[in-house]
C-alpha cells in the first residue's frame, strides 16, 4: 500500500492551496480517508475525514468553513481544498487511509507534504 501526497508549498496568508493524495495497493473505496497535520512541537492533529460509502465529512473546528475534503474513488484520490490560510495552518499534512472491520483495523500513512503559510 502506498499513499503519496502532493500540492504542498509556500502560500501567503489568506491564500488557497489544494492538497492531493493518491492511493495504490488497496481497495480505495472501502477506506475512510483522513487528512492530519503536525506543526513543529505539536501533536499530530486530525483535520478532516471523509467516509467510504456516502462520503460524509467531518472537520476539526479550527478548519471548519475553510477546508473541504473530497474523494474520487475512480482515481483513488483524496483532496484537501484549503482556503483563507493563516500562519497557524503551517504544518506537515499527512494523508491517512483507515479501515475497521469486525476482525481487524488497519491504518496507512503517506510521507507528508509541507504547507507553509507566510508572507
Amino acid at each position: 500500500v502506498q499513499l503519496v501526497e502532493s500540492g504542498g508549498g509556500l502560500v501567503q496568508p489568506g491564500g488557497p492551496l489544494r492538497l492531493s493524495c493518491v492511493a495504490s495497493g488497496l481497495t480505495f473505496s472501502m477506506y475512510t480517508m483522513r487528512w492530519y497535520r503536525q506543526a513543529p512541537g505539536k501533536e499530530r492533529e486530525l483535520v478532516a475525514t471523509i467516509n467510504s460509502g456516502l462520503g460524509s465529512t467531518k472537520y476539526a473546528d479550527s478548519v471548519k468553513g475553510r477546508f473541504t475534503i473530497s474523494r474520487d474513488n475512480a482515481k483513488n484520490m483524496v483532496y484537501l481544498e484549503m482556503n483563507s490560510l493563516n500562519p497557524e495552518d503551517t504544518a506537515v499534512y499527512y494523508c491517512n487511509a483507515y479501515l475497521s472491520t469486525p476482525s481487524y483495523e488497519v491504518d496507512y500513512w503517506g510521507q507528508g507534504t509541507q504547507v507553509t503559510v507566510a508572507s
